[in-house]
């Protein structure tokens, strides 16, 4: 059977394509207004027969739909005196002493925030029906304002939902697109649970016709969707909860790193995704790090995913000087078209273009020679840019690759550092389109001791969606004081989130000895208002107090904790495709050299050589300064820095200077 990873960007889309005769490789530029036009294209350009194989695919639909704010037009039904709920969110300040912070504008406009009589009390007791003569009011007015999604939200629906069911049962017969919070998160707190129900509402219609589409152009081939969590669902569950995708492709990247790191040694990672418009970074200390809620376009998203953080620095990202007269770079992106200035079309230059004219990109071998860039546009442009500061267009392109690596460097401090993590002991994992250009700096910068850089580094995350495992996730909030709470009836408790669990896989083809279930608890000590999730066991307080001390550097093992969450990580395993590895070769790479070529790097220009990535074997050496050049990315390996090649054909490369 053929399997399809796909993963589609801001610059380009990208295939790993696993058949009976081995691994193939494809990247195409996207197509923004429809993203599966690049898909049908791919699949047309890498020889796949129209619905044939399974099509795993990490999709930015509903991604770029918040962001941009382009969803459904959204109705709002919550629990009556609670209209103003997402507005007034927790009334946090993200500049705590700005005066002139800019206003959080909620997903659904206040006319269209609507409630409804009802009572449901934190004990799950139902106080007072919901109110259905008042709704039928409430769904003329709707349809009166063209509603095209409503997301339902009622108090203490977590407790008992059955408020909830009976206006969704009222509201179904209308035809409305329908997101309720007890489906979508069954969780305490009512802001998180309204956010992220409403997320899903708004980007429910878009995903719906997307994946529609897509089918139909595949044909009759099965289409899988990746997840925010690290894992795969079919589409039909996309459909249903496709909130539960929006950052899909990143963790298909972080899940490709956690395993090709692993099989080659390096089990503590920090993974390094630089693309064309943005880079992704996350931590695996032996296992993916996830963090229960994250923030998409600055609102609160309360489900469990992978622990990423992106900045708008990639490839394409754009040069531009400030109101003050200082350079930046990004987060704005030159994208696939018009693309950088060497792309033919674009007149902004970017770290792409910076790149070129420094030496660390050849123009004639990109996409493996099927793409030409033109670097005297590049040069050109960038000359006028540099004139401008006075300088000349190398030193320009030096300082763009530096802004761009400090912002790049700070992402990975937010994710290593501020999580209590010193990246001196991690090896850097850089993949991407991008990623290998600017690695070692990162690692130098960092004082990370070890670079690694894969085979078919820029199109990993296609690869790790075909890595990845079906994963669903369960929870239910139960708020009970540790002490008070015996392990047998947290069995008890968990039993109904279990079963549901087998029940799903069993829906989605999985047999039982194809079924793992994990469960975990949100713990925390009494009083506190965030918590730690940690696996469920007989001596789950001990492991609490470990995690707290040294994510926060205190615990305290005589304060009472609190149950908060229980949660089930259902894992349907898949076949994954098998990590070949190459032919080995002795030190000397010589059959892999290609040229010299010039170089510059702090100022200095250099001689360095070029190698033909595909052409290099288990065991060779090189000495930097050094441009390693795939088909699908560029690895560049700078004075200093010395790289061998291991048995899986991935780059390793370390800093002679320690």
């Amino acid at each position: 059977m053929i399997r399809i990873g796909i993963d589609t960007g801001g610059t380009f889309t990208d295939f790993v394509i696993q058949g009976p005769s081995g691994m193939r490789i494809r990247k195409v530029l996207s197509t923004p207004r429809d993203p599966s036009g690049a898909i049908v294209r791919g699949l047309e350009e890498g020889g796949v027969p129209a619905g044939e194989g399974e099509v795993i695919h990490g999709s930015t639909v509903a991604t770029n739909a918040l962001l941009e704010r382009r969803g459904a037009k959204l109705a709002f039904l919550t629990t009556a005196g609670f209209e103003d709920l997402l507005a007034i969110g927790r009334q946090t300040r993200l500049e705590l002493y700005n005066i002139m912070v800019e206003k959080r504008i909620p997903l659904v406009p206040r006319e269209l925030c609507f409630g409804v009589p009802e009572r449901t009390y934190a004990d799950g007791t139902i106080g007072r029906k919901a109110d259905l003569r008042r709704l039928d009011g409430i769904i003329r007015a709707l349809k009166k304002s063209g509603v095209e999604s409503v997301a339902v939200c009622f108090l203490h629906a977590y407790a008992n939902p059955a408020n909830e069911k009976r206006v969704r049962r009222r509201l179904a017969e209308h035809g409305f697109s329908l997101s309720v919070s007890h489906e979508v998160l069954n969780e305490y707190r009512e802001f998180e649970r309204a956010s992220t129900t409403a997320i899903n509402a708004y980007v429910a219609p878009l995903m719906e016709r997307y994946l529609g589409r897509l089918e139909e152009k595949l044909g009759a081939g099965v289409v899988q969707i990746m997840q925010s969590n690290g894992g795969c669902i079919s589409a039909m569950s996309a459909r249903a909860k496709p909130v539960a995708t929006i950052l899909s492709g990143p963790a298909g990247g972080v899940v490709g790193a956690k395993e090709i790191a692993a099989a080659a040694g390096f089990p503590r990672i920090i993974s390094f995704d630089m693309g064309g418009t943005s880079t992704d970074v996350s931590l695996c200390d032996g296992m993916i790090s996830t963090t229960p809620e994250t923030k998409i376009g600055g609102l609160p998203l309360r489900l469990p995913v992978i622990d990423i953080h992106t900045v708008g620095s990639g490839g394409g990202s754009v040069a531009f000087l400030d109101a003050g007269g200082a350079l930046r770079v990004g987060p704005r992106s030159a994208g696939a078209d018009p693309g950088p200035v060497c792309y033919g079309k674009g007149d902004e230059v970017t770290v792409t273009d910076a790149n070129l004219i420094l030496g660390r990109l050849d123009p004639d071998r990109f996409l493996g020679g099927e793409m030409k860039l033109h670097p005297e546009r590049s040069r050109r442009i960038m000359g006028k840019f540099a004139t401008r500061l006075g300088m000349d267009a190398s030193q320009l392109a030096e300082g763009i690759i530096r802004v761009a690596d400090a912002t790049m460097e700070r992402a990975i401090r937010v994710i290593s550092v501020e999580r209590g993590f010193d990246p001196r002991e991690f090896a850097l994992f850089s993949f991407g389109g991008a990623g290998g250009m600017h690695a070692c700096s990162l690692a130098r910068r960092l004082r990370i001791p070890k670079v690694i850089v894969p085979r078919n580094a820029g199109v990993l995350s296609a690869l790790g969606m075909l890595l990845s495992d079906t994963l669903k996730d369960y929870s239910l909030s139960i708020l009970r004081p540790g002490r008070e709470i015996q392990r047998g009836e947290l069995d008890r408790l968990f039993r109904p989130l279990v079963e549901e669990a087998r029940r799903e896989l069993r829906r989605e083809g999985f047999g039982e000895d194809k079924i793992r279930l994990l469960r975990s608890l949100d713990v925390r000590y009494a009083g506190q208002s965030y918590e730690i999730t940690v696996p469920f066991s007989a001596d789950y307080t001990s492991y609490f107090h470990r995690q707290h001390l040294r994510r926060y550097g205190y615990a305290d093992e005589k304060r009472p904790v609190e149950v908060v969450n229980m949660r089930v990580k259902a894992v349907g395993l898949t076949d994954k495709p098998r990590l070949a590895g190459i032919e080995p070769g002795g030190a000397d790479p010589a059959r892999a050299r290609i040229e010299r070529r010039s170089m510059r790097f702090d100022g200095r220009n250099f001689r360095a050589v070029l190698y033909a990535g595909e052409k290099l074997r288990s065991g060779n050496k090189i000495a930097g300064p050094a441009l390693i050049l795939d088909y699908e990315s560029t690895a560049v390996v700078p004075p200093n820095f010395f790289c061998r090649v291991d048995g899986f054909g991935n780059l390793i490369m370390e800093n002679r200077e320690g």
